[in-house]
Formats: C-alpha cells, structure tokens, sequence
C-alpha cells in the first residue's frame, strides 16, 4: 500500500492483512516510526517494547502464510491502559505505589486480544491508580492542553495515530471526556459486557471497560472481541453480547427518537460546547424530545460521589496507612471524605444506583438514545492542574449503561468537543447504529462546526 500506514482504520488494516495486501509486520514499524516522532512531546506511552511488538507482527505474518485460523484483529496494533495487566512488561498503574510490577498473567481481555491475533504495543499512560491527578500526557492537538484522564494514554495514542485502537476503562468519565477532548470516538459499552479480570479495581461498583478509535467501526471490532462471559469478573454479565459491529455498520430502521434532559449541571457548559449543542439540535431537528430534569436526576451526581469515595477509600486504605507520602493530596482526600460515609450512606446510594438503571431503562421503550455533551467544552489548559470536569458522564457511568462520544465539534481555540450519545444497557448494537445514523445527519447538514470566537 502507498498510503501512510497509520492513518488505516482497524478494520481496514486487518482486511489488508487477511488478504496479503499488508503485512503485521510494516503496519507495526510505521506506528512504531509515528511514535518516535512525536511521543516525545505527547507522552501517549508508560511501557514500550518495540522489539516485542515486532516479533508479535512478525510472528502474525507467519501464522497468516502458513495458512492458518485469522482472528478479527490479526496482525492489528493494540493500546493498553496501563492498569490493564500483561505477562509482558510492567504494569505500574499510574503510581509510585506500583513502580516495575510485573503480573503473572494477562487480564482477560487481553486473552481476548490474543485470540483475535493482536498485536499488543505496550501499556498507555495513565493518571495516578486512574483517579484525578493529571499524568504527564499531553494533548495530540495542542500540548497545552490536557488529553483528559484518566485514560489519557490511549486517547492521546489513537489521535496521534500511534495506533488504530485502544483499551481504557471510565469508573467517573475516564473514556468519554478523554475522546471528546482528543477528537476520537470513545464508547463504553454496558458495564459487565467486558471483563475486568486483570485489571486495577478501585471501584467496584463503577469501574468499566471501554474503547478508542478513529471511526465507529473499529470501535464495534473492537468491543465485539473484547466482550464476553467471564466467571472470574462478579459484573459479568452471562448471556449473549450485543452484535456491535453489526450494529456500527448496519442502517436504523426508522430515524430514530432521541431524548435530552435538561440537567441541573447545564450551566457549566463553555460557550463554544453551548453552540455546538444548539447547532446539533438544529441539524437533527424533529428527532429530539426535549425534557426537564426528572427530580430523580438531579441528585445522581452526588449518589456517584458517595459510591466512589466510599469504595476507593475501602481499596486504598491499607497504602494510606503505610505509604501515604507516595499518593497524591487529590488521593487522599478522596479518601478521607470515603471514610466520613456510613455504611448507611453507602448502601443507600446503592440501592438508588439500581433504581436508576430502572428509570433510565423506560425511557428506552420510547427512545433509541439520549443525547448528552461529553464534556463541558474544550480541554482545559494543563497548567489549570485538572483533567476537565467529568459531570456529564457520571450518571451514565451510575447506570452502567453504554455511551459513545462522536467528535463532531470544533471549539473556540480549534480544539475538538465531542457529543454523547447513550443508549438502552445491552443494547450496544442499537446504540451505535443510532450514533452512525447521527453522524450521517451532522455531516449532511454541515454541523461540523468551527465555532467562531
């Protein structure tokens, strides 16, 4: 192929390399090029191995001229999160806590990637045990900017063309807010479809599985081979997983009904994203149902507080006490609000985390997505010490359900804002058929917007 190789989705790429048209083995060196060029100044990476990554892609052309069984992924580079545990190289999460740990064996999802004939690149940078504390990545688009966390590394990676795909995990707004700011399609399938075996638990609760991608394709590949029944994870959900990339490629039905609610939050809304917003109701038209916050929205916000301070302080108790001067002061005051929740307090907000699964799972007798910002805006300036405010994704995160962000904005400074959409929990399918059919509509009617100042 002539083309550069690092702009080929996975889809594409793992096409070209089932018919011999590509090989593992030069798509591999040209993202492995990409990132000498410009990892320096994006610290998309905590672990790279570029002698390990190429024998993986040797090794996939190989099995591809013996004429051996072809995953969905053959041959494809894979980011993984750098709390998602490998045999190969460390796993460091973030923190001084776990510097050069190394695990006796791969997450499941990574046995999945395997199985799909992945190439795995190496472990993407992430914020400290994936909580608040900014990481040293910066933003593809301007490294002034913050790529957002907590899943910086592999947001940052899969703008920067690094790879075409991308593992990261949201227990607040880590997938959505991250993809919004670094002009990626970021999706989080519904909680349980993707094990967590292997992988750092802080919040039980709330931690969830997502992915990174350049189209809604590669994000549906990808989300099928790492979805699956798993004993070990208690969140697993055991029946059959949506068909997601069925889902990203197929047409809807009917143009489909969308919902949005207006949220107390709202007014935290750049300019720029409040445009941006108007202008995607104005393209969709009749296809959005507009709805005043139900009372019972309005406090979800805090239930997620109080479950992820009361659960993280659980998990983390032991290093405040023996190794409090290696975690950060966002850490431990997270912690020490957990440890002023009552079980009482922590117990109530679970039993109204269930009962919003239910309220939310009503709506979509009527509606095939809810329409949501992900995020307030642009991303924040890195000298402004935050990851960007998670708000407008932490009550989807409570509900479990699946989400995607579509970069479908340019903001005031030329940064990109995405928008979210939110579907029915397993029903991904439908999900990001309702996203392809939106992103369709946005670009027919020439809402890819730059905002002007």
């Amino acid at each position: 192929m002539s083309v550069d190789l690092t702009t080929l989705s996975a889809a594409v790429a793992a096409e070209g390399i089932r018919s011999g048209q590509l090989t593992s083995e030069a798509l591999t060196a040209a993202c492995l090029k990409r990132i000498e060029d410009t990892d320096g100044q994006i610290k998309a990476w905590a672990w790279l191995d570029p002698e390990y990554a190429m024998a993986q892609a040797r090794e996939a052309d190989q099995i591809r001229r013996a004429g051996r069984g072809l995953g969905a992924l053959h041959g494809v580079p894979v980011g993984l999160k750098d709390i998602i545990d490998t045999r190969v190289g460390p796993t460091q999460r973030g923190s001084e806590l776990y510097t050069g740990r190394e695990a006796k064996r791969d997450a499941r999802l990574v046995e999945r990637l395997v199985e799909a004939g992945a190439v795995i690149m190496g472990k993407t940078t992430t914020t400290e045990l994936a909580y608040l504390a900014p990481s040293e990545t910066t933003n593809p688009h301007n490294p002034a900017h913050t790529p957002g966390g907590s899943s910086s590394g592999s947001a940052a990676a899969v703008a920067a063309r690094h790879v075409p795909l991308a593992v990261g995990s949201q227990t607040g707004g880590s997938v959505i807010r991250p993809a919004s700011f670094c002009g990626t399609f970021g999706f989080k399938p519904t909680r349980g479809l993707i094990s967590r075996s292997g992988v750092l638990s802080t919040v039980p609760s709330l931690d969830q599985m997502g992915v990174f991608a350049n189209t809604l394709e590669d994000m549906g590949l990808l989300s099928d081979v790492l979805s699956g029944y798993d004993q070990n994870d208690a969140g697993s959900l055991p029946r059959p997983t949506p068909a997601m990339l069925q889902g990203a490629q197929s047409d809807v039905p009917v143009e489909p009904n969308i919902a949005w609610f207006d949220l107390p939050y709202h007014d935290r809304l750049q300019r720029d994203a409040h445009d941006g917003i108007g202008a995607v109701f104005e393209a969709l038209g009749a296809q959005i149902e507009r709805f005043d916050a139900a009372p019972q929205l309005a406090g979800l916000t805090d239930v997620h507080k109080t479950i992820y301070d009361y659960e993280l302080a659980q998990a983390m108790s032991d290093k405040v006490t023996t190794k409090a001067h290696q975690i950060s002061a966002e850490m431990r005051s997270a912690m020490t609000r957990g440890n002023e929740i009552s079980t009482a307090q922590y117990e109530d907000a679970l039993a109204v985390q269930t009962s919003a699964g239910a309220f939310f799972a009503e709506h979509f007798n009527d509606f095939d997505a809810i329409l949501s910002p992900s995020a307030t805006g642009e991303a924040p300036l890195i000298s402004e010490g935050t990851t960007g405010d998670a708000s407008f994704c932490l009550i989807w995160t409570l509900a479990g359900l699946p989400c995607v962000s579509i970069p479908a904005l340019v903001g005031d400074t030329g940064l990109p804002i995405g928008i979210q959409l939110v579907g029915a929990a397993e029903e991904d399918d439908r999900l990001l058929r309702t996203a392809a059919w939106v992103q369709k509509a946005l670009v027919n009617a020439g809402a890819e917007l730059e905002l002007e100042a």
